[in-house]
């Protein structure tokens, strides 16, 4: 790319729709990235994903005939699945936010955060800590499914024992049946995976301590679902761990976003900013914007809002996570995030 030409950024982005309200905050923190960063140079161009895949894929279509250098987004999985034949025909690589790992490769890099390194973290952790024998409480979902597979590789990997693995229907009324025949397979563990967030954590707490799966004998611990500072109110949840970004760079965002738009920013909303940043910074290259797989996939990565970062060959992000504690004023970081790869635990 020519130096001096205007860098064009596609950001897709489902900008109607159900998933409206969170499209347009990320979008919103596109526009801070751009403007904390000052890079006069990137034009972003806002495309609508639409309802559905093919809509997702029209709107990659109408960016790459607007003659835009590199691809943001789109946000969900099928979206990604639509855009990936249309940017790879075009040459034009995507930094996409889905967390399905199949989707990566052969021009795509996904963003969003993998459950996978957050469960390989907090095992490690754990085991560090004492815990020996492990247990997971999952859901019948595609994440559920996924955190079982990996508690498996998680502690072969730190030749600890997985010796219980329960799974239940994501509804209200199936979980309470599960959680009490869960309870009475028996509490020989240390600690006890529960790979939920929102209001099904802080009901199903409770619920095994009223099981007596006793949090005060067996560590409740927990992937990214629990990065949300509301889990404190739930006593059974207090002193729980989990492995997530680090959330001290990301704190002053989230001052400046409920400042600038009067409301609080989507978990997802840093993820926008980062990716647009890492783009405003790449098109400061001296020698003209560089999007190419070498630059992407600099092993010494990038630093954002969300720790430090770098695409793998394979396309999937690795990202330095911290251990945290739920306290009942808000999460404490009890184990840092590394601060450069030279130093990260293997995740």
């Amino acid at each position: 790319m020519p130096p001096g030409s205007k860098v064009r950024v596609a950001l897709l982005l489902p900008l109607t729709g159900n998933s409206a309200a969170l499209g347009q905050a990320m979008l919103d923190a596109a526009m801070m990235a751009l403007y904390d960063v000052g890079a006069e140079n990137v034009l972003v161009m806002p495309h609508d994903t639409g309802a559905n895949p093919q809509a997702a894929a029209d709107a990659a279509r109408a960016a790459i005939n607007d003659g835009v250098n590199l691809i943001i987004g789109p946000l969900l999985a099928a979206d990604v699945e639509a855009v990936k034949p249309v940017a790879q025909q075009a040459n034009v690589p995507v930094i996409a936010f889905s967390t399905v790992t199949s989707l990566a490769g052969n021009g795509v890099y996904l963003m969003g955060f993998q459950p996978q390194q957050e469960i390989d973290r907090i095992v490690a952790y754990a085991h560090s800590r004492g815990a020996n024998r492990f247990a997971v409480f999952a859901p019948r979902t595609l994440y559920g499914n996924l955190a079982m597979s990996e508690m498996k590789s998680a502690t072969e990997a730190v030749q600890a024992s997985l010796d219980i693995v329960g799974e239940y229907e994501p509804s209200p009324t199936a979980f309470a049946d599960a959680a009490k025949r869960f309870a009475a397979r028996g509490k020989k563990y240390d600690a006890l995976l529960l790979p939920e967030g929102d209001g099904r954590l802080k009901a199903m707490a409770p619920l095994l301590a009223y099981y007596d799966v006793d949090p005060d004998k067996i560590h409740f611990i927990g992937t990214g679902l629990w990065d949300d500072p509301s889990l404190g109110t739930e006593p059974n949840l207090v002193h729980g761990w989990y492995a997530a970004p680090p959330p001290q760079a990301r704190a002053g965002f989230e001052r400046r976003f409920r400042d600038a738009e009067g409301h609080a920013s989507p978990r997802l909303a840093t993820l926008a900013y980062d990716a647009t940043a890492l783009a405003a910074v790449l098109a400061k290259n001296p020698t003209g914007a560089d999007f190419s797989a070498n630059t992407l996939t600099n092993p010494s990565g990038f630093a954002g809002l969300d720790g430090v970062f770098r695409f793998q060959d394979n396309g999937v992000v690795q990202r330095g996570l911290a251990v945290l504690e739920v306290q009942r004023d808000g999460p404490t970081v009890i184990d840092p995030a590394p601060e450069s790869f030279m130093t990260a635990p293997s995740q």
